[in-house]
């Protein structure tokens, strides 16, 4: 007959009781550790309250926070105030993107700075081990534990005895609130069509002139210069018309086979713009609607226009609408006939926004 001898688990101190008034919340979080199984091997403070250590790095860890105060709101402004629209010449418009990147970057080192020395030289130090069990989580104890530990937290960081720590947090985070914001309120404010220079290209008839489409030499277009299912870049035949001061001009003239035209006619009536194309011949912008990119890749058999940057594709026969890709909107197209002379001319401006735009939209 064999015995058997039970060992039985020593108890550890009686639970407290953590409704007891008499507890400081540093008494009511570590009886919640105890009843996590955590022990703290370590915990000190890095600096003693109210010493002149602790006075240097609360201002020190300020300073990075009102740095990122400042470079947001200089942010805010460069974005509201500083001259953004494109002039030739060497003017304040070539410092506004760089202005934006400067004042952003400074307002986000300043907090990481300003929260990693914060972390690393005021809060205390702690070392817990904790081993792994089950605990009902609805229980009013643990409640009451959880609140607790949550609220001695926030005094460990010591915003109530710095007060100052709390004023440039604030000071700093709510002008960054306002730079994530600025972008996509911005452009609901100030109307980019304001004095219409977004529906404006170089093809806009000049003295009631209309404008020729011209090679990037300068030379004019007859039909006979495009084969059928053949395309040519053309630009408006003005000064400069092939520079960069007319970069949202330039153009795809495409000379489409017989029955690919005759879809596009059928297309173009249905959205009233019958008399857009001549004969075979269509023009549409060469501007992708989705980031500006030149769509400039044509392949004949499926009438496709293809856009490298992202892979965007539109169908030249159903007025040039978006197939593939993240582009969402057509491209544009331009109105052309032939002159007394047999060279092609835009009949007027585009009708719609060149490039990728949404305010024209119902």
């Amino acid at each position: 007959m064999s015995t058997q001898t039970e060992h039985q688990a020593p108890q550890g101190p009686e639970p407290l009781d953590v409704h007891d008034p008499r507890l400081s919340r540093f008494d009511i979080v570590r009886e919640g550790a105890r009843r996590d199984d955590i022990e703290i091997v370590h915990y000190e403070e890095q600096v003693v309250p109210g010493s002149r250590a602790e006075r240097r790095l609360t201002r020190t860890v300020a300073s990075f926070f009102l740095l990122t105060g400042l470079a947001a709101t200089a942010f805010l402004a460069v974005y509201i105030w500083w001259p953004w629209e494109y002039a030739p010449g060497s003017g304040g418009d070539k410092y506004y993107t760089p202005l934006l990147g400067l004042t952003l970057g400074l307002a986000l080192l300043g907090v990481g700075f300003g929260i990693l020395t914060w972390g690393k030289k005021l809060l205390p130090k702690e070392v817990s081990i904790q081993d792994r069990h089950v605990e009902d989580p609805d229980a009013p104890e643990s409640r009451k534990i959880t609140g607790e530990t949550m609220l001695y937290l926030a005094d460990e960081l010591g915003v109530k005895r710095r007060p100052l720590l709390g004023m440039s947090l604030l000071a700093g985070l709510v002008p960054v609130g306002a730079v994530a914001a600025a972008p996509l309120v911005g452009g609901l404010i100030s109307n980019p069509h304001k004095n219409n220079q977004m529906f404006t290209t170089g093809f806009a008839p000049a003295a009631g002139k209309k404008i020729r489409l011209v090679r990037e030499d300068g030379r004019p277009i007859r039909p006979a210069d495009i084969s059928a299912g053949g395309q040519l870049t053309v630009f408006p035949g003005i000064e400069h018309g092939v520079s960069n001061r007319h970069a949202d001009s330039p153009t795809l003239l495409i000379h489409l086979r017989e029955l690919d035209a005759q879809k596009s006619r059928e297309a173009n009536q249905r959205i009233g713009h019958a008399n857009f194309m001549w004969g075979n011949y269509a023009a549409y912008s060469k501007i992708c609607t989705h980031a500006g990119c030149p769509a400039s890749l044509y392949e004949q058999q499926t009438n496709r226009l293809l856009c490298p940057c992202h892979q965007s594709q539109f169908l030249i026969t159903d007025n040039a609408r978006p197939v593939f890709g993240p582009a969402s909107r057509r491209l544009p197209q331009l109105p052309i006939e032939v002159d007394e002379e047999g060279f092609f001319v835009a009949r007027s401006d585009y009708t719609e926004t060149v490039g990728p735009d949404f305010w024209e939209r119902p």
